[in-house]
């Protein structure tokens, strides 16, 4: 048996510390050895969690299954694994120092099989030395110290080209892009985040795992139907269900009013937002309101519900976040205001989702720039290619063609996730994002509008809700 020991101390709360490392999916982000990991059990990670973590091992690579044998919150938690040529033992104790700082000990015990144990007594320096190199690197999760976000000078050389650039949409781009990707060990307790569309798709995973870092949740929903299975879901995936349920059909900008009305009256800061709720509409309807449902879900919707919730947004104690979930398709379309809303002989429901996520993209930058000076960040990020219901539903053809390639709902959500609780993600403002780094808003430079219809989009909105407010009030 060879017995490995370290202590690191870190300026971190014993909570957000016990968080971090008891979910063992993150140890690819500190330990020197993890190569990918995932949780194979349904639930919330506790006593009976499992794991599998790829470890390099020499010259190949070797798979861990972890169980957690003991969890208890905020003082120690102990995780036995197994492989093929090894068993190990983990016991990691947290203890509350003065100062938000928190003391780690991590003890490691590993039994050999098949008689290794004397060459792996010739390789117990270079184990202990491991070792030591997996604890700096809890450490420096832990000091949660990224630089400002910044795209590689790869991904500014594949968004020159059109075919390398649709490559990083698909599941190859996201596990290239992961590669590059510092320790997220931010603790959402105590953040307020606001959440549309949570109920399935990019929404769902999203709240997942914001849920299981800590954040108080409101989700707002249009299905009342929808709703317990909703939050029974949350629960047996994290142990919680959301903090608070809103229920409004976003596509009706009265009831986008009357959902701001109440959220303004309850008065709770606003930390994070984040505009998800969409849909691609391949008919053409319009909305009992009497505007064309796309452009209303889609762009006049997210643009009222921001505008109305500032307030709350301009209370945060740190630089409040709003992220617009946008699309790769809109790199298919130019910014043109006349042509945003699209009559029913001219109707294509793929081209009207892609004109407003193009006129949502801009709408990011225009507040970025407005909001600056009241410490709010604005950006906004594209999911590539996911395979979510909404994808299933409306896109079946595209689905069909490039379904071997599609991301995950996890991986298609990962930015919004990063985008809401990185501490580095405040740090860049009226960018558009795609695996954790700024990207590109045109492929083509056809796509590029000139500063008059930029300068124009907010007086469209403008115009097109106070005529649609008087057919309303009439």
């Amino acid at each position: 048996m060879i017995t490995l020991t370290e202590v690191i101390e870190v300026e971190r709360p014993v909570e957000a510390c016990f968080r971090y490392v008891s979910d063992f999916r993150t140890t690819v982000e500190w330990d020197a050895t993890a190569v990918a990991a995932r949780k194979l059990s349904p639930g919330p990670v506790g006593k009976g969690s499992h794991f599998s973590v790829l470890c390099k091992a020499g010259p190949t690579k070797l798979r861990l299954d972890y169980c957690i044998t003991e969890f208890t919150p905020w003082q120690s938690v102990a995780l036995e694994g197994t492989s093929r040529f090894f068993n190990v033992k983990d016991v990691i104790t947290f203890e509350a120092l003065s100062r938000g700082r928190t003391r780690i000990t991590y003890v490691a015990e590993f039994r050999f099989r098949y008689g290794l144990d004397l060459l792996a007594r010739n390789a117990e320096a270079g184990m202990h030395k491991m070792g030591r190199a997996s604890l700096r690197g809890l450490a420096r999760a832990l000091a949660d110290g990224n630089p400002a976000p910044n795209a590689s000078a790869e991904t500014e050389q594949k968004d020159k080209k059109l075919a390398t650039a649709l490559v990083c949409f698909t599941r190859y781009g996201h596990r290239r892009g992961r590669r590059k990707w510092l320790p997220m060990s931010n603790d959402m307790a105590g953040k307020h985040v606001l959440l549309t569309g949570a109920n399935a798709g990019l929404g769902f995973a999203t709240a997942v795992s914001l849920l299981e870092a800590g954040a108080t949740l409101t989700v707002v929903i249009r299905d009342p139907a929808k709703l317990d299975l909703m939050q029974r879901a949350f629960e047996a995936e994290t142990g919680r269900r959301a903090d608070h349920v809103e229920l409004a059909d976003l596509s009706l900008l009265g009831e986008v009013n009357k959902l701001c009305q109440k959220l303004l009256q309850q008065g709770e800061p606003i930390d994070v937002l984040i505009n998800n709720a969409g849909a691609l509409f391949n008919d053409y309807a319009a909305t009992p309101e009497g505007l064309e449902r796309s452009v209303s879900l889609l762009l006049l919707s997210p643009w009222r519900l921001t505008e109305q919730l500032l307030p709350l947004l301009r209370r945060a104690d740190a630089p409040a976040r709003i992220i617009n979930v946008v699309s790769g398709g809109m790199y298919t379309q130019k910014l043109r205001c006349d042509e945003l809303i699209m009559p029913d002989n001219q109707y294509d429901g793929t081209v009207a989702y892609a004109r407003a996520k193009r006129a949502l993209t801009v709408l990011t930058e225009l507040w970025a720039h407005q909001w600056a000076k009241d410490n709010i960040v604005v950006n906004s990020m594209h999911p590539g290619w996911a395979d979510t219901p909404g994808v299933q539903n409306a896109l079946p053809g595209f689905r069909r063609v490039t379904k071997k390639v599609l991301r995950t709902p996890d991986e298609g959500a990962d930015t919004v996730i990063w985008l809401a609780r990185a501490t580095e993600a405040d740090k860049l403002t009226g960018k558009l994002f795609l695996d954790r780094e700024p990207r590109t808003t045109h492929l083509r430079a056809r796509t590029i509008e000139d500063e008059g219809e930029r300068a124009r989009l907010l007086e469209w909105l403008n115009e097109t809700y106070n005529a649609l407010a008087l057919d309303i009030e009439a």
